[in-house]
């Protein structure tokens, strides 16, 4: 099923300034990789040695954090959006 997701500017080099791909996937690991495989270097900047979320990235399906739902296997439904966010830090 097509999902959309959603790429932060410090991605969008990769994929031609688009801000937004969409993929055939049923899961998050699946829409990322579906990613990766039409722009190479996606998933090395998301997902780390071991295939597990970068602690400075956050993805959200419909508003909610994976981290709190099923993780990289929470599943999709067709025309779901997956943000990929960019954890900030700092202030004063």
């Amino acid at each position: 099923m097509s999902v959309i997701v959603r790429l932060p500017s410090q991605l969008r080099v990769l994929v031609g300034g688009a801000g937004e791909v969409t993929v055939e996937a049923a899961t998050v690991r699946e829409a990322i990789v579906a990613v990766d495989a039409q722009f190479p270097g996606i998933a090395f900047r998301v997902l780390d040695d071991k295939g597990a979320l970068r602690r400075f990235v956050n993805v959200f399906v419909a508003d909610e954090d994976v981290r709190f739902l099923n993780g990289l296997d929470t599943e999709l439904a067709a025309g779901t959006t997956v943000s990929l966010v960019p954890a900030v830090a700092g202030g004063c």
